[in-house]
């Protein structure tokens, strides 16, 4: 495997866990809490954004290798990501639009993958 390959997967991976953030954030703001201070220093909140940071700093790590024009394509996995998660956890319905933007999104990056 190609050492490309290798930061493009972290990249990907990186998007995958922010997007398991988002979910956790809508998870938590799904909840009623006792005060505004609790509804942002509960435990669920806490951790989305350490996730948060800690993908801002592997995409700087996979950004050692992958060319910055590569970055907004590998990036926008995130939005299928959110949108499975979203079904599978927050029992969100997917509209046809959705479907066939998540394919545009798979064929955009495969047609762009098949550069490198």
């Amino acid at each position: 495997m190609s050492e490309l390959a290798i930061y493009s997967a972290i990249m990907v991976s990186s998007s995958l866990i922010a997007s398991v953030s988002q979910i956790m954030l809508k998870k938590s703001a799904q909840k009623q809490y006792a005060s505004k201070l609790s509804e942002y220093l509960n435990p669920l909140v806490i951790i989305a954004y350490i996730l948060f940071f800690a993908t801002t700093l592997i995409s700087m790590y996979a950004l050692k290798v992958v060319p910055l024009s590569m970055s907004p394509i590998l990036e926008a996995s995130g939005y299928i990501f959110v949108a499975v998660l979203s079904y599978i956890f927050l029992k969100e319905k997917m509209t046809k639009k959705q479907l066939i933007g998540m394919v545009l999104i798979i064929t955009g990056i495969v047609v762009y993958s098949l550069k490198f």
